[in-house]
């Protein structure tokens, strides 16, 4: 990986995110004065590496659960997860026995307890793969040969009930982030987005999208043609990662300080937990990162199940949602048939 940086991707990504991991906590915490700050708990991985899981999960606050959390992890990666992992990235070659990796990113889940306010999900990552360092690399402290990197993440957005003010804000915020890295950005992230998160046995999206991408580097994206204006250099795919990330806050706040203090009633309360059931069901059947993480060793469990809500419901052939003309079928609509929002 060619760099116009003397600073490693590795020590570049790990103060990024540290940074939007502080300044997306404290937006957070500026909603709710009264509430409880964040719990703020530091970690280390006994294979290598550490974290830092800051968490909100207080009776009668504006947010139900939350979780904001870093990790910087690397170690041996054995066969069965590096095979996993060429299905979804083509840089990484034909390897047969254990090779080091190192992985830092940013994953939030934020479940708002009023029904009119949406959950949200963001998570931006860095991965590497490197040979077995030498033992001149050793003794420097330096890793071996780079095998294979890339950059992944995305954000989206998953209501309860349809605004469709705050699909458009939420929509119009990323695709101007995205919008100086490249024509093809947003598109092309969007509709990935719209794929990825849908649930085939209920024949509906999580929610209504945002973006989404992964095996972000220098060498030919399956997703883009040769001709596409995309970010393609390192520097040019950190920009475009730090853009993401730095609309976040943007993107979501606004929309929290419109509804979390909608009038709501138990009819809502109930379809929201049906909704956030759905929820539930794609991270534990589909959701890639969730196997990942499950699957590496030394893997931090309550991390990785960060992004489940509190409280989650399932209603045998429940009606509600089945009147296209009430506001949970008008949801539903959306959700079965992806729209552009932006």
């Amino acid at each position: 990986m060619s760099s116009t940086s003397d600073v490693p991707m590795r020590q570049r990504v790990e103060e990024y995110i540290s940074k939007l991991q502080d300044d997306i906590v404290s937006a957070l915490e500026k909603l709710d004065p009264n509430a409880p700050s964040f719990k703020r708990d530091s970690w280390l991985r006994a294979q290598g590496g550490r974290g830092l899981s800051c968490v909100f999960a207080v009776p009668e606050t504006v947010l139900e659960k939350g979780g904001v959390n870093i990790s910087v992890v690397h170690g041996t990666l054995p066969p069965p997860a590096i095979k996993q992992m060429r299905a979804d990235h083509s840089s990484i070659p034909d390897i047969e026995t254990s090779v080091p990796f190192f992985a830092a990113g940013i994953s939030l889940v934020i479940h708002p307890r009023n029904p009119h306010a949406p959950t949200v999900h963001a998570n931006y990552r860095y991965f590497e793969i490197t040979q077995k360092p030498t033992e001149e690399e050793q003794a420097a402290g330096k890793p071996g040969k780079l095998i294979a990197w890339w950059f992944g993440g995305g954000s989206d957005l998953t209501p309860s009930y349809l605004y469709e003010e705050d699909a458009e804000h939420f929509h119009r915020t990323i695709r101007d982030a995205c919008a100086p890295h490249g024509a093809s950005v947003y598109p092309t992230f969007k509709k990935w987005c719209d794929e990825y998160f849908f649930i085939p046995h209920r024949g509906e999206s999580r929610g209504i999208g945002g973006i989404f991408f992964d095996d972000l580097c220098d060498e030919p994206h399956k997703r883009f043609a040769s001709s596409d204006a995309r970010p393609k250099s390192p520097e040019e795919i950190f920009a475009f990662i730090q853009a993401a990330g730095d609309s976040f806050v943007p993107s979501y706040v606004p929309i929290l300080e419109r509804r979390v203090r909608t009038p709501s009633d138990e009819h809502e309360r109930r379809w929201q937990l049906l909704r956030r059931g759905r929820y539930v069901e794609f991270n534990l059947v589909y959701d890639r990162g969730t196997k990942f993480g499950l699957m590496t060793p030394g893997a931090r469990i309550e991390s990785i199940l960060m992004s489940l809500p509190e409280t989650a419901r399932w209603e045998y052939m429940s009606e509600l949602g089945t009147d296209p003309e009430s506001r949970e079928g008008k949801l539903l609509e959306v959700l079965k048939s992806p729209r552009e929002w932006a």
